[in-house]
């Protein structure tokens, strides 16, 4: 099982570490110069964080700059080879479920989602 990780923070990234550790290939797609939690404390000794890496061991991990049509393309085509998706971001042109799902019918898409008071809420296609 081939699994695309569009996410940041806590939920979706434990959910592909979960799916990771149980025997699937998680790629991570990360922004240019790294995600909004890649400098999150706490902070090893090398600086780098004990959090970001606590949550993305063993995935592998891609970089794409997602505001250019170029970086969502290739994202896209990964997607459609892999199969599933799991995100926790707003979907982005070219990279909402329907979109992604055209060249692959067969694709699960996974988008979690939170709300302000903490309560879950999830939705998959």
């Amino acid at each position: 099982m081939r699994i695309v990780e569009i996410s940041s923070f806590v939920a979706a990234p434990l959910g592909g570490m979960t799916l990771a550790q149980l025997g699937a290939e998680v790629i991570r797609v990360d922004p240019v110069g790294g995600g909004p939690d890649i400098d999150r404390w706490p902070l090893a000794p090398s600086g780098r964080s004990l959090y970001w890496a606590g949550l993305n061991k063993g995935k592998r991990s891609v970089t794409a700059d997602l505001r250019s049509a170029e970086g969502r393309g290739i994202v896209a085509r990964l997607a459609a080879e892999c199969g599933t998706v799991l995100t926790n971001a707003p979907p982005r042109d070219g990279l909402g479920p329907d979109e992604l799902a055209a060249p692959r019918p067969d694709l699960v898409h996974v988008q979690l989602l939170g709300r302000a008071t903490g309560a879950p809420r999830s939705t998959t296609r």
